[in-house]
């Protein structure tokens, strides 16, 4: 007789086997980031007066610790907590919900969960073997980073390495939940993640208020509790139980809603929305999935515009006379003044961040296939081009509203030239483009690897949010597309060659893609 986990142990192997690639590139992106910081910082702040100085410096500054939080320590092991401590949780938590919606939801809505439910699978075997798989995944970064900083106190590794593990392990169940209520794995992803994206807020929000991390909003963020283990800094052990409290408590809740659902069905029912109108074509009907996307990632960029753009002016006062840190702002940003190289690298890494926008875009064309929504559409008078241009009319066109957005939220936070600022982040458009591209030819030509555009512009995020730091070789930098954009702004001149060239590549990569996409079989 089958009880309700009955097979969890297949599915989870199953699970591992299909996560074999992304799960080690999402663990070594989230451990690596906080391991390799205090080689970085120990360059730049090399004795304990210059280290005292810039905690004394970032703990002044509300921006500064809106964005990565106070600082509880001038050690190394306590800089690095503070420098990498909230992005590294950040990033667990995104690939624990990665992982738990890809081994629920998505099953599911391709048909697949279905089939295997058929034999001989408990009704709990499948989110249980999603948990677990995510659990393994955090417990490899916080292997990784107790391991790696263990040289700088074993209590503090330890610490750090927990306070990241359980914020993923936290939002794995959060997921669990999205993925009950929710009809779809894309908007239980969006769920997740817009409520990482609250807690960022909250935690942000009342750092700036308070520099201690005392604040109730610090408080109200799972991203607060994160940064209240204080690791390297008098560690506080009994702030990891709100973490196992609010995990279990989630994962009890998911395990009821799943028990109260049909296979295939979320809690929350779908709306219909009109078929004809401004739902008359196939463009019209792409702009309407996506739209939500599109208004999430628009306040996120103005938002995340305002934040950057209010640092700018305290960059040279937390920088001081410090010359390595003022070089890896030139290297991100240019040499054209610290406030300008400081303005220029954020647009860098918005457009960096842009990219995953286009990426996301493009891949909702191959979630549409594997879903078979697609095939209805296809099977009338809807052309493959057509079906596929509206959705990459998105995935080029809202690039440029995002970072329109961020421009003029840079501007306003600076309080200077609001039409530098946008130019400065309209600039990095043909780099995103070239993303956009590169993974509407991957769907085209090879769907089953499509997914790969995501390391692919992941990779350029990475080079350019610690390539700079690492002060890694000018070749391995010029992989990027984003390293050969022109500076802004800034005093000129610039070299614009590159825009038409890069605009070029994207134009290419994206008709070779159609043109594969006409050829093919869609997917069975």
């Amino acid at each position: 007789m089958n009880g309700p986990l009955t097979g969890t142990g297949t599915l989870l192997r199953l699970a591992l086997r299909r996560d074999r690639v992304t799960a080690p590139v999402w663990v070594l992106a989230a451990g690596l980031l906080v391991v390799s910081m205090p080689r970085t910082l120990g360059a730049v702040y090399a004795t304990g007066a210059e280290r005292a100085s810039v905690a004394a410096s970032m703990n002044a500054n509300g921006s500064m610790r809106a964005l990565y939080g106070p600082v509880f320590g001038d050690s190394l092991g306590a800089l690095t907590a503070w420098r990498a401590g909230v992005f590294g949780a950040v990033l667990a938590a995104v690939m624990s919900v990665v992982i738990v919606v890809r081994h629920t939801r998505e099953e599911e809505e391709t048909g697949r969960q279905e089939l295997l439910c058929s034999g001989a699978v408990g009704r709990r075997a499948p989110l249980t073997a999603a948990l677990l798989a995510a659990l393994a995944a955090d417990a490899a970064v916080a292997l990784l980073v107790a391991g790696g900083l263990a040289g700088r106190g074993t209590a503090g590794a330890l610490a750090l390495g927990l306070g990241i593990a359980g914020t993923g392990l936290l939002f794995a169940a959060v997921a669990a939940v999205a993925a009950q209520l929710t009809g779809s794995a894309r908007a239980a992803r969006g769920l997740a993640v817009a409520l990482l994206g609250a807690a960022f807020v909250l935690r942000a929000a009342g750092d700036a208020g308070s520099p201690g991390g005392g604040s109730a909003l610090t408080w109200a963020s799972p991203l607060g509790w994160s940064e209240n283990v204080r690791a390297f800094a008098g560690e506080r052990w009994w702030v990891l139980g709100p973490f196992a409290a609010g995990t279990v408590a989630l994962t009890a809740a998911a395990y009821a809603l799943a028990g109260r659902r049909d296979l295939g069905a979320g809690l929350l029912p779908a709306r219909p929305g009109p078929a004809e109108g401004r739902l008359g074509s196939a463009g019209a009907l792409a702009r309407r999935l996506q739209r939500g996307t599109v208004l999430g990632w628009s306040a996120a960029f103005l938002t995340a515009g305002v934040v950057f753009g209010g640092m700018a002016d305290g960059v040279a006062e937390v920088v001081g006379g410090n010359e390595r840190t003022r070089e890896i702002i030139e290297r991100m940003g240019g040499r054209s003044g610290l406030t300008d190289a400081f303005l220029a690298a954020m647009a860098g890494l918005l457009g960096m961040a842009a990219g995953l926008f286009a990426v996301s875009c493009v891949l909702r064309l191959h979630a549409e296939e594997t879903s078979r929504r697609a095939e209805p559409l296809l099977a009338h008078s809807v052309g493959r081009l057509r079906w596929a241009g509206g959705h990459l009319t998105v995935a080029f066109a809202g690039p440029a509203l995002i970072l329109l957005l961020a421009g003029l939220g840079l501007g306003l936070g600076h309080g200077g030239d609001t039409a530098s600022t946008v130019a400065a982040c309209l600039a990095q458009l043909p780099a995103v483009w070239v993303f956009g591209g590169l993974a509407a030819l991957l769907y085209g030509a090879v769907p089953r690897y499509a997914a790969a555009a995501w390391g692919l512009a992941g990779a350029a995020l990475a080079l350019g949010w610690i390539g700079p730091a690492l002060d890694l070789p000018r070749p391995v930098l010029d992989l990027s597309p984003f390293a050969h954009l022109p500076r802004l702004p800034g005093p000129g001149p610039w070299d614009l060659a590159p825009l038409p060239a890069l605009t070029a590549l994207a134009a290419a990569l994206t008709a070779a893609g159609l043109a594969a996409l006409r050829r093919r079989d869609l997917t069975a």
